[in-house]
């Protein structure tokens, strides 16, 4: 069994579109202790199967379970390199215990994605170092290499070339995630395109000194945050401006939409701030948020992997 950690962008730069279709970006990614459980139990005859619910047992809106799951992709590639002839005999079932918004902007594919490389990689007794469990990370998506890592971290590229940042404090969140289904992410960059169509568009960056800030307290921290693509995922989902308000209103020390939403993340002093906001969060806009921190690890074993 392993988990891995739901990611907030503190600070999400966008450049503009490359040949590939892809955008460059500057980032700093940030793990909190919201996380995703991959149960992995082995079969020999090679079949990969993926089963995902929620914390409570339920099905999860907005996942397929199938062959484009990223957790089923996930075991496929790293199977892949194992060149023996066992390799056609590894198999497994995946049991994905979901916590992180699906379609939020906090990539919990990502995370599905990373708990399940390692999860695997335990089950089959593989010789994958953990640079190779990066590559194969950067080959299944942008996000899944800082899933794999954790903490905080400067990221760009797409996301997938890492540097870790120091990040001397606990930071305090409140997780507020959107009724009415998530936002897709081509759609949320393409709307950025459009709403930054004649605009010159610089190559992406974060300054020194807004790595520096990290080291401050939360109050400095709440003034360096940012995200690109906020005004895009604003102008699909209008209805979060007013979450963001209702939360800075209700004390907390800065709100934004995660990655490209439509999940809204407000930082907040201490406990205590974090249980005010959640429940004017929860009394204004009647849906659930949770309470969280971070920095926190990445995907890691829970317990030894068994059953193959």
């Amino acid at each position: 069994m392993a988990d891995a950690p739901a990611k907030i962008n503190l600070v999400l730069r966008v450049g503009p579109p490359r040949a590939d279709g892809y955008h460059d970006i500057a980032t700093l990614f940030h793990a909190v202790d919201l996380r995703d459980t991959v149960r992995a139990t082995g079969t020999t005859d090679g079949s990969i199967e993926v089963t995902t619910r929620t914390a409570k047992g339920g099905p999860v809106p907005g996942v397929v379970d199938d062959d484009t799951n990223l957790a089923v992709r996930a075991a496929q590639a790293l199977r892949a390199r194992d060149g023996s002839a066992r390799a056609a005999h590894l198999g497994a079932r995946l049991h994905i215990t979901k916590r992180i918004p699906v379609a939020g902007g906090m990539a919990g594919g990502s995370a599905d994605a990373a708990a399940t490389l390692v999860a695997c990689r335990a089950l089959w007794a593989l010789d994958v170092d953990d640079a190779e469990l990066r590559g194969i990370a950067a080959e299944l998506g942008s996000d899944v290499p800082f899933a794999l890592l954790g903490g905080t971290a400067l990221g760009t590229g797409r996301g997938e070339r890492l540097r870790p940042v120091p990040v001397d404090r606990r930071l305090h969140w409140v997780v507020a995630p959107a009724d009415g289904g998530g936002l897709s992410t081509p759609r949320v960059y393409a709307r950025c395109d459009a709403l930054r169509a004649g605009q010159s568009v610089p190559s992406p960056s974060i300054d020194p000194a807004t790595l520096d800030a990290l080291t401050g307290p939360p109050t400095v921290v709440a003034d360096l945050l940012g995200n690109d693509l906020q005004p895009a995922a604003l102008d699909l989902r209008p209805d979060l401006a007013r979450t963001l308000a209702t939360g800075r209103a209700a004390g907390a020390l800065a709100g934004l939409v995660s990655g490209s939403g439509p999940t809204c993340v407000f930082l907040v002093g201490d406990d205590a701030s974090a249980r005010r906001v959640a429940t004017e969060l929860e009394r204004r806009h009647h849906s659930s948020t949770v309470q969280t921190s971070g920095p926190a690890p990445g995907a890691r074993v829970l317990q030894a992997a068994n059953g193959r």
